[in-house]
């Protein structure tokens, strides 16, 4: 007994030595650090190899190798937009709020994201009303359509929206998919054959390939793009398959926000796409090239004057781009900053920035689901949107299905619709994109369909906090401890 108790010492002790080792070789949070330790120590052996697949990150790994003809392209493109907006008033940053070109500047010092000014824009929020108008304009598509999704299913309307590439391929159109394996359930090269055997491009994203080299598990393309004939975008919350149409007994109706984009605004979208089909493809003999015929300025008669930017991030990047702008837009709002994400695991930058503004007087409001669709991250939601409410946030539970739409609002007046949850995954983990709108209008419109919403939601209450029983609070606290990692 003696002696086996002298090697289970030494094995902890090894055990913790390795821990220790494993998780301060490179730079995290201190909150990532604290969950990791506890991960490795409370789980012997199964932690690390948990983390041999989840934690060991991209590692300064150059994801997106641009050449210097990529470069030169993609700066000629942004001058095609400068060019462009020059066509709406004469001036680059006239009419925009203060906030607003303080935004813009720094997007555009970050990711080198272009302010675009000659833009049309709808919003979609239903399923079935958004597959409905993206299908047909893949149906009028004459040369290129190229289509990117963290989640294709294999049911009906994975296989739907399959044919209807497949026939497109037929005509002579280009088609380019881009899907993230782990999002993407049945979603297989059988089920991908028959339009690769039409002449469709399939690539799964980065992240799925050298899984025992690179173990990049923990990162995912969640991205939704698709850009037709280089000016028709469309961006926002909505994967493809059929809960997504609110044909799932298990979340009813679906409620996301998806954005349908024309203008030079779409070239942001474009170039995203490209790098991350480029990123992916396995010989370079595969890749794309900036074409022209990627690039498309729509009619006069298509366009309005909307301002907005489109811009990406990912753990490839040293800095939380869009976090920041997020805490930017927080920060700059003088009476409301309403949200709706159907994940709230903020980190402590994103809490105090929220805090800020209650303190301040702000209205802030955050919408999140009333079910689960991952109960520890449902859980670690439930523990943050207590948190907020004790201290002066408005916290709604969506009742009318499932919330998964991702919208930021401002005073009225800068809104976002992306594909960024408000947790610490999209902040850091997930390669993502969303759309900051410069527009009163628009954020107008945002605001009207937060408040019907809001009809269909419970306003979280510190009597519905008490009613919770013991348990319940216990699986809060420990997904809350959980967090940096789910």
């Amino acid at each position: 007994m003696r002696i086996f108790i002298i090697i289970l010492l030494v094995l902890l002790l090894l055990n913790t030595t390795a821990a220790l080792i494993t998780v301060f070789r490179k730079p995290r949070g201190i909150s990532s650090v604290l969950a990791w330790i506890m991960t490795l120590l409370f789980l012997p052996g199964i932690g690390f190899i948990i983390y041999l697949f989840c934690g060991r990150g991209i590692n300064g790994q150059k994801v997106f190798n641009l050449t210097a003809h990529d470069k030169k392209k993609i700066a000629e493109i942004k001058n095609i937009v400068d060019d462009d907006n020059l066509k709406s008033d004469g001036k680059l940053d006239i009419n925009l709020l203060t906030d607003a070109r303080v935004l813009n500047r720094y997007f555009r010092n970050m990711d080198s994201s272009p302010l675009s000014k000659r833009n049309s824009l709808k919003i979609y929020t239903d399923g079935k009303e958004k597959f409905d108008a993206l299908f047909e304009d893949i149906r009028h598509a004459k040369e290129t359509v190229h289509v990117e999704y963290y989640s294709f299913f294999n049911d009906h309307i994975g296989n739907q929206f399959l044919d209807l590439l497949g026939e497109k391929v037929k005509e002579g159109v280009a088609v380019h998919l881009i899907y993230d394996p782990w999002g993407s359930p049945g979603a297989n090269k059988k089920f991908f054959a028959r339009f690769v055997a039409l002449g469709g491009k399939v690539a799964p994203f980065i992240t799925s390939k050298n899984m025992i080299s690179k173990t990049r598990l923990n990162y995912h393309l969640h991205r939704k793009i698709v850009v037709i004939d280089g000016k028709i975008g469309w961006t926002g919350g909505f994967n493809v398959g059929d809960q997504y149409l609110g044909e799932s007994k298990k979340f009813g109706y679906w409620r996301d926000t998806h954005i349908r984009l024309v203008g030079t605004s779409v070239f942001s979208l474009q170039e995203i796409f490209i790098m991350d089909w480029n990123a992916s493809v396995q010989h370079d003999s595969h890749k794309m090239d900036y074409l022209e015929n990627y690039f498309q300025i729509a009619e006069d008669n298509e366009l309005g004057n909307l301002a907005l930017q489109v811009v990406s991030d990912g753990p490839d990047s040293e800095e939380e781009i869009l976090k920041s702008g997020f805490i930017k837009m927080i920060l700059s709002a003088e009476k409301s900053v309403w949200i709706q994400t159907p994940y709230l695991i903020p980190d402590d930058s994103m809490i105090n920035a929220l805090l800020i503004a209650v303190r301040s007087g702000i209205d802030v409001r955050i919408m999140i689901p009333c079910m689960p669709d991952h109960p520890f991250i449902y859980r670690a939601t439930q523990y943050y949107a207590n948190y907020l409410h004790k201290r002066g946030v408005k916290i709604y539970m969506y009742q009318n299905g499932f919330l998964h739409a991702k919208t930021m609002v401002i005073d009225n007046e800068i809104c976002m619709v992306g594909t960024t949850n408000q947790d610490i995954r999209s902040y850091a983990l997930n390669f993502e994109v969303s759309t900051f709108i410069y527009d009163t209008r628009i954020a107008w419109e945002l605001t009207q369909i937060v408040e019907m919403d809001m009809n269909n939601s419970i306003l979280l209450t510190d009597e519905i906090i008490q009613n919770q029983s013991h348990w319940l609070r216990f699986k809060q606290n420990f997904s809350r401890l959980l967090s940096p990692i789910l």
